[in-house]
């Protein structure tokens, strides 16, 4: 047991990670003194290392792992109360939730980072921010928004919930898994440190010649973006196990819910695909540190190879986003319908496909790129082709709503609008599939709504939907209703007001990623401005009956819903294991309409039956 309050690991983290900043940095200088190289990025990248070690070591690493190396005996922090969610704990319903909190509070940082754009694009002019400042805040909005996306899916909702929804106790490697979150702060405070080291203007992409020049702010971001695809790893080989090996006796495959696929889909993307990236990066930041030329086009080298390294990456991570998003949409549309998932086993065999496909397109974002003309042709085929298996998830969502009972709750109206915020992104991708189209849309704000529309208008969409709907089983406690639907109509009248003002923009021609563009553009411009305000304070409700509803709201009970998920079959929160007794389950998890079909069963196991009495027995 650790003697050690969880704040105190923290403060203790702090502190390593200082000592693991001074040895790498002045190994840093050591190594550049031999080397005869510049010594700042040397210094900042060797430094960066030990620091996160440190930091690893000092949150709790030490103590629940790296004591075992050594053959002494492992300690767990068991923090109790508020403090477990500020300790390095094993538990995967409070990582979940550590995730879930940490990313809401990069949501609401990468939204000011869109408020200060939006801001200076009321006039074409400079009004706060010049070109520089401007790209690096276009840039950290776009890397924050992006990691969101990702972790919040996989790192919270998933942590908390397939476990609970297979029948396990715990993921298969809990002590990975409570490092692939610790990693996490970190990659928030190097993002957050670019602005005081000259920023960065490469936009997320990171695109060379930008990010082999640019300031050390630049480092900075890829050395955070390096670190985030080693936790995104770890996470995903953590979910593929935990799903083929730790399901309840009776969860077949077949039985699994549809949120579970989803996670399975995205995971096999995330623990295959991430390693490519991870390789681009690190050969961005040989070319900056160690003065290589893997994109130096004068020293030999291709910036456009690494259009194809990251894109081969980038493109299947949208689905490392979409599928669990639309895993989740699937539940709640099922849950509040009172019908079973519609075309389940075709739903499957599309997050399947969608696996494989999304490898094979990434290279309609090169259309206009110097890519040679023979290979648009099966590049735009191939991105045509992906849409199937993401229309059969459509229709599936339409199918299981038809002829439904619809409950009109808060989680369920987020559903809806993610149905049709989706449909409106995927019609527009479209045209950027097709090369006719595409090179006179690229890089207009035509791009900027379709992928807010399929990321945004479905991602975070349903990120709201599914923490309401979720939020009783998490805390005890039930959210304000109404202050939920005043968030949601908010919310989608505003989002869809401004997006479609930048569909109109776009097609006009307007360029994206720049602060100065032609007068013509202000009124469209002002609207958006205006309209993000609005659509950025509907966040402020949410927020507020988060923190209200989770101190005193109603105690919720066990399945405030009657929903028929395994995780709702347990207390409200659930306790540490998960389950009072082992499940067994029985059918599937979508059985609405049928009295008898039952998922699971949790009762005590029976008394073996006593022995008979033999000849080794007493009298």
């Amino acid at each position: 047991m650790a003697s050690l309050s969880a704040l105190k690991y923290i403060g203790r983290g702090l502190i390593f990670a200082a000592i693991g900043m001074a040895i790498g940095v002045g190994l840093g200088q050591l190594i550049a003194d031999f080397a005869d190289k510049p010594p700042v990025q040397i210094r900042v990248a060797i430094g960066y290392v030990f620091t996160l070690f440190g930091w690893l070591f000092g949150v709790g690493l030490w103590e629940v792992m790296g004591r075992g190396w050594f053959g002494l005996e492992t300690r767990d922090q068991a923090a109790a109360g508020w403090q477990r969610y500020f300790s390095f704990s094993l538990d995967h319903k409070v990582i979940g939730v550590q995730y879930l909190v940490t990313f809401v509070v990069l949501f609401l940082l990468g939204g000011a980072m869109a408020m200060l754009l939006r801001v200076e694009l009321l006039d074409p002019g400079k009004i706060v921010l010049d070109s520089s400042q401007f790209n690096t805040a276009m840039s950290l909005h776009g890397i924050i928004m992006v990691a969101v996306a990702v972790a919040t899916i996989l790192g919270g909702f998933a942590n908390f919930l397939v476990p609970i929804m297979i029948g396990a106790d715990d993921v298969a490697f809990p002590r990975i898994n409570a490092m692939s979150y610790w990693i996490v702060p970190p990659v928030a405070v190097m993002l957050l440190l670019t602005p005081l080291f000259g920023g960065f203007d490469s936009g997320w992409t990171a695109y060379p010649p930008l990010s082999v020049v640019n300031a050390d702010g630049q480092l900075f971001m890829l050395l955070a973006f390096l670190t985030f695809g080693f936790s995104s790893i770890l996470g995903g080989l953590n979910f593929v196990t935990t799903i083929i090996a730790l399901r309840a006796p009776g969860m077949t495959m077949g039985r699994l819910p549809i949120f579970v696929w989803s996670i399975f889909a995205a995971a096999l993307i995330s623990l295959t695909a991430t390693q490519v990236v991870a390789f681009g990066l690190l050969m961005v930041i040989l070319d900056r540190v160690a003065g290589l030329a893997f994109f130096n086009a004068a020293a030999g080298g291709s910036a456009l190879l690494y259009e194809h390294v990251f894109w081969f990456y980038s493109h299947p991570a949208v689905y490392i986003m979409a599928l669990p998003g639309l895993g989740l949409l699937l539940e709640i549309l099922s849950h509040f319908s009172r019908k079973p998932v519609f075309a389940y086993k075709l739903v499957v065999a599309a997050f399947l496909s969608i696996v494989v496909l999304g490898y094979l397109v990434w290279a309609h974002h090169l259309f206009t790129s110097g890519m040679d003309d023979f290979l648009h042709l099966p590049f735009m085929v191939m991105t045509e082709l992906i849409s199937i298996p993401t229309g059969v998830v459509f229709l599936s969502a339409l199918g299981t709503i038809w002829m439904g009972k619809l409950w009109l709750q808060t989680p369920m109206l987020f559903a809806l609008g993610v149905v049709f915020n989706f449909l409106i992104g995927g019609i527009t991708g479209i045209f950027l599939a097709d090369v006719a189209t595409d090179v006179n849309l690229q890089d207009t704000y035509f791009v900027v709504a379709h992928f807010h529309y399929t990321m945004m208008g479905g991602e975070i969409f349903i990120l709201f939907g599914a923490i309401y709907y979720w939020f009783p089983k998490i805390t005890g406690r039930m959210y304000d209703e109404t202050m939920g639907k005043i968030h949601f109509w908010w919310m989608f009248v505003a989002y869809n007001v401004l997006f479609m003002t930048l569909f109109w923009v776009g097609v006009q021609g307007m360029n994206r990623r720049v602060a100065s563009y032609p007068t013509e553009f202000i009124t469209p411009n002002v609207i958006a401005s205006v309209v993000a305000f609005v659509l950025g304070a509907s966040f402020l409700v949410f927020v507020l009956n988060m923190i209200r509803s989770w101190v005193r709201g109603p105690v919720a009970g066990d399945n405030p819903w009657g929903a028929r998920t395994l995780e709702w079959q347990t207390s409200s929160p659930p306790p540490h294991e998960n389950f009072d007794y082992p499940p067994v389950i029985t059918d599937d998890p979508y059985g609405y309409g049928d009295p008898a079909s039952v998922h699971a069963i949790i009762q005590p196991l029976a008394a073996p039956e006593p022995s008979s009495g033999g000849a080794g027995d007493a009298d």
